[in-house]
């Protein structure tokens, strides 16, 4: 028990040391999370947006800025977390690598890059709705954090999936982009006139944006809406398993053999590695 802690709080030490190298990203975080929320407020009209809510089953009316501002603040968190997670995993996809090669536990390295996404996750959750509780008050506080945490994790485990398949950094930044605005654009009733459209239900934030709307707008809990979005984040998690396992294998051919060099040539010679069950050559030197 004590070796798998010891390899599991080192290599989260590693994973929150790459985060903490990103002061873009910190940047990130103190400006662009209350800048770009306070703008949808300031800016959009505070006309009723007559929507139903398929979470609850209820006709809301929420003020259009105030709408914005949810949808807004998930947009933020989705690409600030997304982007900490492919810029930590791009960047240090050699270094995994060689620890992998070394014979450092995947798993454990698995789980801390979990464990720094769901920190970081719930940090930037915690703060985008103290910004937002500074202009309004949503009628389930508590609940917003939930959906903004969850949608975190979500675009936190498709960054780690870019970073481990994609081979340019742009490549990866764009792919994070556009996939937000799409996704959170598309369920702006403000912003889309067909956010009742039954193709949304299949946008990854989703539940995200469902358990957002009721967290500002009603009183009904609602946690099938973040189950669904669990489940995003579990599918999200299984791709990035699989580009992270791909990222960190052995290029190496399994029955790879070092070729003898010729007498003479003067090149060290090594010996072929042996296979297991396969019996050592004979020592023919005399005593």
């Amino acid at each position: 028990m004590t070796f798998h802690l010891t390899r599991f709080a080192l290599a989260t030490g590693f994973a929150l040391t790459e985060h903490g190298r990103n002061r873009f990203a910190m940047v990130l975080v103190i400006v662009f999370v209350p800048l770009w929320t306070t703008l949808a407020y300031l800016a959009m009209p505070d006309t009723p947006a007559h929507l139903r809510l398929h979470a609850t089953g209820e006709t809301l009316a929420p003020h259009g800025n105030e709408l914005t501002e949810i949808s807004g603040a998930l947009n933020a968190v989705t690409l600030i977390t997304g982007f900490m997670m492919f810029a930590a995993t791009f960047s240090g996809n050699r270094f995994d690598r060689r620890l992998a090669m070394a014979g450092y536990p995947r798993a454990h390295l698995v789980l801390a890059k979990v464990t720094a996404l769901a920190l970081i996750s719930a940090a930037v959750a915690a703060y985008a709705t103290a910004v937002t509780c500074l202009a309004w008050t949503p009628r389930q506080p508590l609940l917003l954090a939930a959906a903004l945490f969850s949608a975190g994790l979500t675009y936190g485990a498709l960054g780690v999936g870019f970073g481990s398949v994609l081979r340019r950094e742009g490549e990866g930044m764009f792919a994070i982009v556009m996939t937000s605005i799409i996704d959170l654009a598309l369920q702006n009733p403000v912003m889309s006139a067909g956010a009742d459209n039954p193709v949304v239900r299949y946008l990854p934030s989703y539940g995200a944006m469902q358990a957002g709307t009721a967290a500002g707008f009603s009183t009904t809990p609602v946690p099938r809406c973040l189950a669904v979005q669990l489940t995003w984040f579990a599918g999200a998690a299984l791709i990035a398993l699989m580009g992270f396992r791909r990222s960190t294998r052995s290029t190496l051919p399994v029955n790879a053999r070092f070729t003898e060099p010729a007498p003479g040539s003067g090149a060290p010679c090594l010996p072929a590695p042996r296979r297991a069950g396969e019996p050592s050559a004979p020592d023919t030197k005399a005593p």
